[in-house]
């Protein structure tokens, strides 16, 4: 039951996105057969380090959406404080809802980013490394 309903929520918000696009993001179904994998590119905003670049990343719903959070794994290179060197993002959004089993977050942090030491400690290490990502990715295009 909770499958279907969730597949039925999936094929509506994939419908309104299409019918409404939001500026610098795009996505679609990773194979037409399977509305919980969605394939989403995502422009880097203007005004950012990561302007001009052009990342893609795989959604991975669970059968229970939208009560647990999709799993978001980038596929093109990115440098940042959430995405892991495997291009799996780790944001507090994504994680399961309620309490840190581990107690690094309540409930009401789970929209707050963790940064990085290089973030904090080398920025021009930091900004480099991002400008290698942007210039790959457009090499990818």
């Amino acid at each position: 039951m909770a499958a279907s309903q969730a597949s039925l929520l999936l094929q509506k918000q994939l419908k309104d996105l299409c019918k409404k696009p939001v500026d610098g993001f795009s996505a679609g179904l990773v194979d037409e057969n399977n509305i919980f994998e969605w394939s989403v590119s995502i422009m880097g905003p203007p005004d950012t380090l990561y302007e001009g670049g052009f990342f893609s990343a795989i959604m991975s719903f669970p059968q229970n959406y939208p009560i647990s959070p999709p799993t978001v794994r980038f596929t093109t290179e990115v440098w940042h404080p959430n995405v892991y060197p495997d291009g799996k993002v780790c944001i507090s959004i994504l994680h399961p809802p309620g309490d840190d089993p581990n107690g690094y977050e309540l409930a009401i942090e789970r929209w707050s980013p963790v940064h990085t030491k290089q973030w904090r400690d080398s920025k021009e290490e930091f900004r480099k490394r991002v400008s290698r990502c942007v210039r790959k990715s457009q090499e990818m295009l």
